[in-house]
């Protein structure tokens, strides 16, 4: 695993803009693996700059993303396919023909996981997965627990995670109890993977993280097991782990 450090949340999101548009110039039909949430918005404003002054064009580029809410369709103000389309679809020139989400609504469920997964190894695996680390260690939806060869599924989520996510929502209680989510096993299929942690909250995971003990109580440890997976870490969420290191 390689560790980029940098000051703070805006020189994170730069550094891993920076990665994003290299991979696309590099390859122009480049698959993106992306994540929702409050940790790539920075990634994502300045993939949109990118675009804007500098002549980064999505055109060609698919897009898969790693989960949705079970139960929200496309349409629904706090669907993942919405926050994707309001944050950054829409400020791209990428067509929406070339974006994936899980279908929440699809039934039955396990249905829509088979179909994902197909799709997923149809157009990818991701040449670059972006991800983000629960302070619970998930990645993706995959909380505490999940397995590591979990493929597509639908998962219960942990009362931390929809703790952390009600700020999207209009109380605790609107929070959906399952989604749909990429596996580990899945996750693990993408070429190149970057990890972005920023914050205090996340220090302890970090810290964990970097203990390199594998297990499934801590999903994000499971990503020792790839061969190129890059953390961008900033000052406050890499304190413990470097005070450990010393």
């Amino acid at each position: 695993m390689k560790i980029i450090t940098v000051d703070n949340y805006n020189e994170m999101s730069k550094a891993a803009a920076q990665l994003v548009e290299q991979q696309i110039l590099g390859n122009r039909e480049t698959v993106l693996g992306l994540a929702t949430g409050s940790t790539p918005l920075g990634l994502y404003e300045n993939m949109i700059e990118g675009y804007q002054k500098r002549g980064i064009s999505y055109r060609n580029v698919q897009t898969l993303n790693l989960d949705e809410y079970r139960g929200l369709g496309k349409t629904h103000p706090n669907s993942y396919y919405t926050f994707m389309c309001d944050k950054l679809f829409s400020q791209l020139d990428i067509p929406l023909a070339n974006v994936h989400l899980p279908d929440g609504t699809t039934q039955p469920v396990e249905a829509e996981c088979r179909r994902y997964e197909a799709l997923f190894d149809r157009i990818g695996p991701p040449h670059l997965q972006i991800l983000g680390m629960g302070t619970n260690g998930h990645i993706g939806f995959n909380e505490p627990g999940t397995a590591e060869h979990s493929l597509t599924h639908c998962v219960e989520l942990d009362e931390s995670t929809r703790a952390n996510n009600a700020r999207f929502f209009e109380s605790a209680d609107a929070v959906p109890t399952h989604a749909i989510t990429l596996g580990i096993a899945s996750i693990l299929k993408s070429g190149k993977i970057v990890l972005l942690a920023s914050g205090k909250k996340k220090a302890e995971a970090v810290k964990r993280l970097l203990d390199q003990e594998i297990s499934e109580d801590f999903p994000a440890s499971f990503l020792w097991k790839h061969e190129d997976v890059t953390l961008i870490v900033d000052r406050d969420a890499y304190q413990l782990a470097q005070q450990e290191r010393r």
